[in-house]
């Protein structure tokens, strides 16, 4: 199974789903593999797509949870803050941040 967030808010896919192609945003993905194993993926903006029981994402950038050095992802988190006040850019810089480690955080 797969759980992503669109613009239209989560959207679950499991086995047997209608073909979809949805927006993804910058949000953690959650993944289960038909062997039970949970993978949890911040990704950052892109698209996914559903047909004949195949889930493709395709992100602008993605980053396994494990692959995330939590430390690092707060320091960005906070420069990223410091400056959202004035700067649009800053502010997307924040979200990606947020998601990271909302990501990381939660795998361990």
């Amino acid at each position: 199974s797969v759980v992503a967030k669109t613009p239209d808010g989560e959207i679950g896919i499991l086995p047997g789903h209608s073909p979809v192609l949805a927006l993804l945003l910058d949000a953690p993905l959650r993944i289960e593999t038909t062997e039970g194993t949970k993978v949890l993926v911040a990704v950052h903006g892109g698209f996914f797509s559903v047909d004949s029981d195949q889930v493709n994402v395709i992100a602008e950038t993605a980053e396994l949870a494990e692959e995330i050095d939590i430390e690092r992802a707060k320091a960005a988190l906070e420069r990223a803050k410091a400056a959202a006040a004035d700067d649009d850019p800053a502010a997307q810089a924040a979200k990606r941040a947020e998601t990271r480690l909302a990501v990381a955080v939660g795998s361990r």
